[in-house]
């Protein structure tokens, strides 16, 4: 019986000291955080900007109609090359060609007047020399008969001469000088006659240019009935058929679209960039493109156009052009040409882009969920009023301070959580760069989001950095 006792005295002292033991472990176990952790490394980063949008040729051109007509003629169909300056399709034309025929012939009958007053005045300018001539040799011979007259006329005074030969010399002095009166009568005449013809001749001319005016302006209507590629390329769209009617654009309406010619020779991926990625996009940076109806292949390209003006998400138009846009999420147009297209290529093709905004070769890393922020005050000890809400009473500035958010990690020292505050460069996939604050192999808690989110400076933890278990369907 004593026997019995003892056992029983002992495996209650045993029992004793064992629980004892298990409050200890658990008192000392109290506010120990579980965590996972990692380690500062280098490696090599490469911070990417994804953004989707659609394949677009760099240059294409939608025709619209220029007149008001029914199509009554289509040279191609889609898919089809096309040359500068082809002719694609002709619309209705049957007044404007008509139009065009009558001034041709009113530029015929004005240019036939010009050349008949071109040809009278060139025959008066023949006969104006001529009759000066003729004014000339009549000047001559009536100077040669006043010698002889004058001559004649001092003989005649000296007795010398009959006066039936002075009266000769008088009578043909007087007849030249009538015939010279009469010449230069006749010259001026046809002085006044070839200043008619000219003035003719001008109004000729005038008309001519007036008539060839006008047809210009007619030949351009009839211009404008027929669609002209003003590039090369390919028939990208072709919405209309034989027999429609389309119209000329005015004031807040577009013309009917004919047809788009789009140049594929330079293929680009026409993409929209989040707002708060767009500063980190640059001309020139490369970028691969995936194509939805490729899968598996990679295209490179590279940035040639950043769109300035912020386009609304929900809508696809300008901010600019919304009352209420500074509430909504903005996107920016980046334009990225491909180098190797490929042949199969169509405009509107979805795709995706990743441009490679910076590269880091060997930088110190950490995994992006490290990084976490927390309240300065939250970070000094509690006896040193270093607590938000103990600073309660104290002056603005300080409440400033302690209120100031610190971007940092938690450092594992000892089995105690140490947060330091770290500065960060380029972002890649799952990693940030590190500038300072970290040493390359400090051991820093990665885990769990949760942890993280709660965990206090200078808290117990315990590192558990086992895989998780995959819970069962």
């Amino acid at each position: 019986m004593k026997r019995k006792w003892k056992w029983i005295l002992g495996v209650g002292i045993v029992l004793a000291i064992a629980g004892g033991i298990y409050a200890k472990v658990k008192i000392s176990q109290n506010g120990v955080v579980t965590v996972q952790t990692g380690k500062v490394v280098r490696q090599d980063l490469v911070s990417v900007v994804t953004a989707s949008g659609e394949i677009k040729p760099r240059n294409y051109v939608n025709i619209g109609a220029n007149v008001m007509g029914r199509i009554v003629e289509i040279y191609v169909k889609e898919g089809d090359k096309v040359r500068k300056n082809q002719v694609l399709a002709r619309l209705e034309s049957v007044q404007a060609q008509a139009d065009l025929q009558a001034q041709q012939a009113a530029l015929n009958s004005a240019l036939a007047e010009s050349s008949a007053a071109e040809a009278g005045l060139r025959a008066m300018d023949e006969n104006l020399r001529t009759a000066a001539a003729g004014v000339d040799r009549a000047r001559a011979e009536l100077e040669r008969a006043k010698l002889d007259y004058e001559r004649a006329s001092q003989l005649y005074k000296d007795k010398l001469v009959a006066k039936q030969e002075f009266d000769a010399k008088k009578s043909q002095y007087e007849a030249l000088a009538a015939a010279l009166r009469e010449a230069e009568a006749r010259l001026a005449q046809m002085k006044a006659q070839r200043e008619q013809t000219a003035a003719q001749l001008a109004a000729a001319q005038r008309r001519v240019a007036q008539v060839r005016a006008t047809l210009d302006r007619f030949a351009d209507v009839l211009h404008k009935h027929s669609a002209i590629s003003p590039i090369d390329g390919i028939v990208t769209n072709l919405p209309v058929r034989v027999g429609e009617t389309v119209v000329p654009g005015v004031q807040n309406s577009a013309a009917s679209l004919i047809m788009t010619i789009a140049d594929m020779s330079v293929i680009t991926a026409e993409v929209k960039v989040d707002e708060t990625d767009i500063v980190n996009v640059k001309l020139d940076q490369v970028a691969d493109v995936t194509i939805d109806a490729m899968p598996n292949r990679v295209f490179k390209g590279r940035v040639i156009e950043i769109g300035n003006t912020a386009i609304l998400r929900s809508s696809g138009l300008a901010a600019s052009q919304s009352a209420i846009s500074s509430q909504e999420a903005k996107d920016f147009k980046v334009v990225i040409a491909l180098d190797n297209p490929p042949d199969e290529a169509r405009p509107g093709l979805s795709c995706t882009a990743k441009i490679v905004t910076a590269t880091r070769e060997k930088a110190l890393s950490i995994p992006i969920q490290a990084l976490t922020v927390r309240q300065r005050g939250d970070l000094e000890p509690e006896g040193k009023g270093g607590n938000v809400g103990a600073a309660a009473n104290a002056d603005p500035e300080r409440q400033k301070k302690l209120k100031e958010e610190l971007q940092g990690v938690f450092v594992v020292r000892n089995g105690v959580a140490e947060f330091r505050e770290v500065k960060t460069g380029i972002t890649g996939a799952t990693d940030i760069e590190v500038l300072s604050g970290l040493k390359e192999g400090e051991e820093i808690i990665t885990g769990s989001y949760k942890a993280i989110r709660t965990l206090r400076n200078q808290a117990k933890v315990k590192i558990d950095n086992k895989a998780p278990a995959k819970a069962e369907s």
